[in-house]
C-alpha cells in the first residue's frame, strides 16, 4: 500500500491527486502530527528566514508495522526507482 502525506488541506490533496492521476491515497496532515512523528517536520531556512516545514522523505513500513527503511531529503527524480529496488530487496529477504 502506498500513502502520500502532506500538511495540505483535503481539498488541495484531492486536486493534486486528480491533476497527476495518482493511484494511491493522499493524507492531509494539516496539524503536521504525522510529519512530526516521523521526523519530517523540520526547521528550515530560506533567504535568511527560519520556518518549519516538511522535509520530503519516504518511509517503508513492513507488514508488522516496523520501519524497514527511511529516506530523508528525497529528490523526486529517480527516487521511485530507488524505492522499488529496496522493496524488491526486502521481498527477497522474506
Amino acid at each position: 500500500m502506498v500513502l502520500g502525506c502532506s500538511p495540505d488541506s483535503v481539498e488541495k490533496q484531492r486536486k493534486f491527486k486528480e491533476k497527476f492521476a495518482l493511484p494511491y491515497r493522499l493524507l492531509a496532515d494539516v496539524t503536521h502530527a504525522v510529519a512530526e512523528g516521523y521526523g519530517a517536520w523540520k526547521l528550515k531556512s530560506m533567504m535568511g528566514k527560519s520556518y518549519h516545514g516538511i522535509e520530503r522523505s519516504t518511509v517503508i513500513i513492513d507488514p508488522v508495522g516496523k520501519v524497514a527503511r527511511a529516506f530523508e531529503k528525497v529528490k523526486a527524480e529517480g527516487h521511485a526507482r530507488e524505492v522499488e529496488e529496496v522493496l524488491k530487496q526486502l521481498t527477497r529477504q522474506k
